[in-house]
């Protein structure tokens, strides 16, 4: 079987703007009250009939980055997956690095032809 994709996440310039623009446009209740600023959506009425649909995030990006568009794919070690990735053709971007405030440690990789990919995991208690 194979790993989950689990998150989405929209990073820009303007988060306040993204998260008004996304939550209009697809109905998205969007959170983002928390220390990071980063709106959080909920799978959880955020599904479709047949209960498909995944939580994400959308979120303005630090000074002098412009952003990404992106998903994260569950994995059970994010340094192996880097690693891997490494080994395939891929590049690592970041990580593992555990999210500020949450038991979430994630990693970001380029794919052979350049497309960022996420690869996120829970951290045991």
């Amino acid at each position: 079987m194979g790993q989950p994709v689990v998150h989405f996440e929209v990073m820009g310039k303007n988060g306040q703007r993204l998260r008004s623009y996304y939550g209009e446009l697809f109905g998205w209740e969007i959170d983002a009250d928390n220390p990071l600023g980063y709106g959080v959506v909920k799978r959880e009425g955020n599904v479709n009939a047949e209960g498909a649909g995944i939580g994400g995030g959308v979120g303005g990006s630090p000074p002098g980055y412009d952003g990404h568009l992106t998903f994260y794919v569950e994995v059970p070690d994010v340094e192996a997956a880097l690693a891997r990735a490494e080994e395939l053709g891929g590049t690592r971007l970041m990580g593992p690095d555990r999210v500020p405030g949450t038991d979430v440690e994630i990693g970001h990789l380029l794919d052979p032809e350049g497309h960022m990919v996420g690869v996120m995991r829970t951290l045991p208690s």
